[in-house]
């Protein structure tokens, strides 16, 4: 029988496929992915973050403009 997926294993595909769509886009935001204290939490079940970290003025404006051209 399959076990349930783990909130860290979604979390860390979803991550994956942030950085797929990104980069679909040429933009790379180098400290992404999964910020693991928060699986540290008390809260039933774990809830995790995604990490965007920083990033330059370059990617910024970049990751600004497609999601600008995205929007309705």
């Amino acid at each position: 029988m399959p076990h349930p997926p783990r909130p860290e294993d979604d979390m860390a595909r979803c991550v994956e496929e942030l950085r797929a769509a990104l980069a679909l886009h040429g933009i790379t935001l180098p400290s992404l992915g999964v910020d693991l204290p928060t699986f540290a939490g008390a809260y039933a079940p774990p809830v995790g973050l995604v990490s965007l970290g920083a990033c330059n003025a370059t990617t910024a404006h970049a990751l600004t403009a497609v999601l600008r051209t995205a929007a309705p």
